[in-house]
Order: structure tokens, then sequence, then C-alpha cells
């Protein structure tokens, strides 16, 4: 008798993590090797933020707190919704995780019963298809390739509704291409959903203070405030705040989908840690400065990613409106023969030679649901970058 789930076995292990390790391992045996799998700023955590958690822990609140989050963090968090994103939300509607990614489970577990159908924009975030897995849903992944820069038609959103359809996630700017729709691209969009009100909104908004230019962010429930009740509002302080590993994430959206999410975590993880969201609560409510110099030190390593990697032959690199990612596209260097005699038959075998042969690790298109591409994260010192971009074009240079 098999020990393991079904379930389980249709569920594949996060391909960022396993490159970043494959990276990491490498490393440990002396090699020269340059990360830039991991969706991580580089930044340190700001120290207002990390005295916030010391005077925390120094006043004792090590405790347990309420499963889904301390009233005071749950009041500044819909105190940042009205102040940045026009949106009203009482305490009743928040929820706080242990991650952005333990809000989005929750949903999903809470919600999604077989048969269930979730769309998910294709690239999409690794985990979006296997959380809805292990929650007993069917992920949809529509392609929205180069030729739309990435981004979903109104007409691929329409089509891909069905009456089993319970949830269309909406990442923007997104993770894995950086690619960010303008008010009018996500007004049509919920003109289409506006006709299909059985369908509920996910809308991933973690990388928002991460965009470039003049690009402004929006999310569904402030374009279309008809929405409001069908969407759940997803963020964190991950990326913006450099607090990876604090893993603070919260979501506002309907009071009765927030109690089951609630109900959820208190049957899995119970409440995030006590003293990172007291952390989070000065993140929210502390000075916001840094946020605007964080973005133009991204947005000059975004240029400058994107600048060298179209120098590489066989490679389409198109520049991305936000987040710390590039997605280009190598279909001229599929078919053809590293210097070390790899062929390259897909993205995936184009990213293990990248690592074996130059040392640099970046993850393939495939885990994202869109090929022949590969992922780089620019979240990482110019010179770092700059000596991985350069091993880049000698190894597409050296293809035959």
């Amino acid at each position: 008798m098999a020990f393991l789930s079904d379930t389980l076995s249709r569920v594949k292990p996060s391909p960022t993590i396993a490159m970043t390790t494959k990276a990491l391992e490498l490393k440990a045996q002396g090699r020269d090797v340059i990360g830039l799998s991991a969706g991580e700023p580089d930044f340190d955590t700001p120290q207002n933020i990390k005295d916030a958690a010391k005077r925390a822990m120094d006043a004792g609140k090590t405790k347990y707190t309420a499963v889904d989050g301390i009233p005071e963090l749950k009041a500044a968090i819909c105190d940042k919704f009205r102040r940045e994103n026009g949106l009203i939300y009482t305490p009743a509607q928040i929820t706080v995780g242990t991650g952005g990614k333990q809000t989005l489970y929750n949903a999903f577990m809470a919600t999604l019963n077989p048969g269930d159908e979730v769309i998910i924009p294709a690239p999409y975030w690794v985990s979006y298809p296997d959380m809805v897995v292990l929650a007993g849903g069917t992920p949809v992944p529509v392609v929205a390739g180069l030729d739309t820069q990435f981004k979903l038609t109104p007409a691929q959103l329409d089509a891909a509704i069905t009456p089993r359809t319970k949830w269309f996630i909406f990442n923007s700017p997104s993770n894995p291409t950086g690619a960010g729709y303008t008010r009018d691209e996500l007004r049509a969009l919920c003109d289409v959903l506006l006709r299909h009100p059985q369908v509920w909104i996910m809308s991933d908004d973690m990388y928002e203070h991460l965009v470039f230019d003049d690009f402004k962010f929006c999310t569904p429930a402030e374009v279309e405030p008809k929405l409001y009740d069908r969407t759940l509002t997803c963020n964190g302080v991950s990326k913006s705040y450099a607090m990876t590993g604090w893993r603070i994430g919260y979501a506002a959206g309907p009071v009765l989908l927030i109690k089951a999410m609630g109900t959820v975590q208190s049957q899995s993880t119970s409440n995030p840690s006590s003293i990172s969201q007291y952390a989070a609560l000065e993140a929210l409510n502390g000075p916001q400065d840094f946020l605007a110099p964080n973005r133009a030190l991204f947005q000059r390593r975004r240029d400058l990613v994107v600048g060298m990697l179209n120098k590489a032959k066989g490679v389409t690199c198109p520049t991305p409106e936000g987040a710390f990612y590039v997605y280009p596209d190598i279909s001229g260097c599929i078919g053809k023969t590293s210097a070390q005699g790899t062929t390259i038959v897909d993205d995936e075998a184009f990213a293990t030679a990248l690592l074996e042969e130059t040392g640099v690790a970046v993850v393939f298109g495939a885990a994202f649901g869109l090929s022949p591409n590969f992922r780089v994260s620019y979240a990482t010192a110019d010179e770092v970058l700059r000596d991985a971009c350069n091993r880049i074009i000698a190894f597409c240079d050296g293809l035959h």
C-alpha cells in the first residue's frame, strides 16, 4: 500500500528553490557560482523595523497572538489599503498569515471543491498551480506570451471561464515576467469579470511598490468597485520592505471568506510569529522614504540586465514594468549545442548547462508555464549582475 497521498504525487517541488539549492551545493564544492534564481531583495531590513522587533521582545510580546493577526497590525493594514489603494476595509476583513503564500493557500483550502477551476495566467508564479491542486481544485493555465507582453487579454480570460470557474488569479507586477497591467488593461479584464458573477478574484499585489518609469500600480477592487465583494486583495511585507525571512503576508476581503481562512489557519499553523507581526506593524506605520531610492536602484539594475541580455545571441529580453525579474525568450538557442557539448533541447537544458558550464543559476521557463524562456532575478549588486550577464552572453555566443 502506498504511504504517500495521491494528491502529493500531482504536486511538484518548487523549481526556484531547487535551482537555488543546486547553486548552493556547487558553491559549497568551491565553484564560482552566481545565483540569480531566488526572488529576494539583497537589501537588509530597515533598522527601524528591526528595532521595533527588539522592543517587542524586550516588552515580552513573545506569546501566542490572535490566530490571524494582532489588532494593531490589522488596523495598520486597513490604513495602508485606504492610504495607498483607496480601499476601505474593517479589521474583520483582514487576515495575517505566515508569508503571502499562506494567505493564498488558506483561501484555496477554504473555498475549493473537487472540480472547481482556477484560471492562472501563464507565465505564473510556480506555486499557484500546485497550491490549487493541494486544495483539490483544477488549475487552468492560460498562456500570455511575448506577443501580448506577457499580459492576458480580455478575450483570453472570457474564453477560459466556464461554469466551474471559481477563481481568477491576477498578479501585477508579475513574478516571473515583471509585466504590469495599466489601469485601462485591468479595466478591460474587470469588464469581463463583471459578466461572470460566479468568479472570484485573487489579486496578488506583492510587488506593488516595485514599479518603474511612469507606470502606475492599480488593483482590481480599486479599478472596479463592483468586484469588491468577490475580491481577495493579497499583499505582504516581504519584497518592498526586504523582510522575506520575517514571513508576514496579509489579505483583505469579504468577512465570510476571511473567517473561513482563519479557520484553516487555526488548524494548521495558528498565529504568525508575534515578533514578526510587530516588525510588520512598524514597516507599514513607519517611514516609507526608503521605498523610492530602492525602486530607483532596481530600475537601474533592470536597465543594465535588459541591455546586456539583448546582446546575447538567440535571446530576446523585453523591458518589464516592475518587480525585479526579467523573462528572456531563448527561441534562438533551442536545438543548438553548448561549448561543452550539451544539446539545448529546451529551456531546462539551457538553465542546467548554463549553471554547470558558467556557474550562473537561473530558473527555466517551463517551471512558470511558458517556454522557451528563463527567469533572472536582478535583486543583487550591479557588478554581480554585470559578471553574470557577461557569462550568459559568452555561453550563448558559444552555442553552435
